[in-house]
């Protein structure tokens, strides 16, 4: 099979399209022919070497993907050959046309939703639930700003917390991204690269500021975010690439809590009740992927290059 391999750290350009042996599920493993393979962030910074995570080089690259079970292995049970799925995990690298899984990160891909979408749910959607409900905590009628709402988490955090009766505001810098956040559901888009668009946001709640900020730049906006909250506000942070200051009595005067998260720390618990919700989701038709681009599989370098650019619109995909 042909598959991205990864044998040094550095620019996009390390990564490299290789014809490498098909792989075989042992115990508890699902072999997965991947029809779209989800880029993310997070899979730059480990390529870049600069990530907290790095794996023994050469490494396979890419978790989230969605596709067709090829094979299950002894002791599966619940997934057959031919069933539509999606992954929240790989064990040999979702850039690929064959993936290995453990069975608990292969969940069920309705028929109504494409691969293309399937390859964004694994990561950005899981990130956008978990976000929004095991670390925020939020609740019905409570106030949700966006940060990069265009973008794959940002777009699927919409749509989960309108669904959930949250109040949706969201930010994006491109007038083709604020029209994507208001056709998803949120109330209010704010242009990022105005100045003063934090007040404006904050106004727009009526000067009460926000219960809970969804933060992707945290390096950017942190110190604001923490002005813009409601008493007892929540700001998660999911992304960041550098330090901030902040002045801790913008917390202190608030209540307000600096929340971090990341999909690597999440419990077993967790993720099953996170998959539930989201696969509930793709079948009633309140979440719905928005994919921004799709490309070949030899044009990942290309991908990693896309997905760290302003103006996100969705999510970006691979096809095999």
């Amino acid at each position: 099979m042909k598959a991205i391999r990864v044998r040094a750290f550095g620019p996009p350009e390390v990564m490299r399209l290789e014809e490498v042996p098909d792989p075989a599920p042992g115990p508890g493993q699902v072999l997965v022919r991947i029809r779209a393979a989800g880029v993310n962030p997070v899979e730059t910074y480990i390529r870049s070497g600069t990530y907290t995570r790095r794996p023994a080089l050469p490494y396979p690259t890419g978790n989230d993907a969605a596709g067709i079970v090829e094979a299950v292995g002894d002791g599966v049970r619940g997934v057959v050959a031919g069933d539509r799925v999606y992954t929240s995990e790989t064990v040999t690298g979702a850039y690929a046309e064959l993936a290995l899984c453990d069975a608990a990160r292969v969940h069920p891909l309705p028929a109504s939703v494409s691969y293309a979408q399937g390859a964004a749910v694994g990561v950005p959607c899981a990130t956008a639930w978990r976000a929004l409900f095991q670390r925020a905590r939020a609740v019905p009628g409570e106030t949700v700003l966006v940060h990069g709402a265009s973008g794959g988490v940002g777009s699927a955090a919409v749509q989960i917390a309108r669904a959930a009766g949250l109040r949706v505001f969201g930010t994006a810098g491109t007038t083709e991204g604020i029209a994507l956040v208001l056709r998803e559901g949120a109330h209010a888009v704010f242009d990022h690269r105005s100045a003063g668009y934090m007040e404006e946001a904050v106004a727009a709640t009526g000067g009460r500021g926000f219960d809970v900020i969804l933060e992707m730049l945290a390096n950017v906006n942190l110190a604001n975010d923490l002005k813009a909250l409601a008493m007892g506000g929540r700001v998660v942070v999911i992304g960041s690439r550098g330090t901030v200051e902040i002045d801790p009595r913008d917390t202190m005067g608030r209540d307000a809590s600096i929340v971090g998260m990341s999909l690597f720390n999440m419990p077993d618990a967790d993720r099953a009740v996170l998959h539930a919700a989201l696969v509930a989701g793709l079948e009633n038709g309140t979440l719905r992927p928005v994919i921004g681009r799709e490309l070949p599989l030899s044009a990942a370098p290309e991908s990693h290059v896309a997905v760290m650019s302003p103006g996100a619109r969705g999510k970006i995909v691979l096809l095999p």
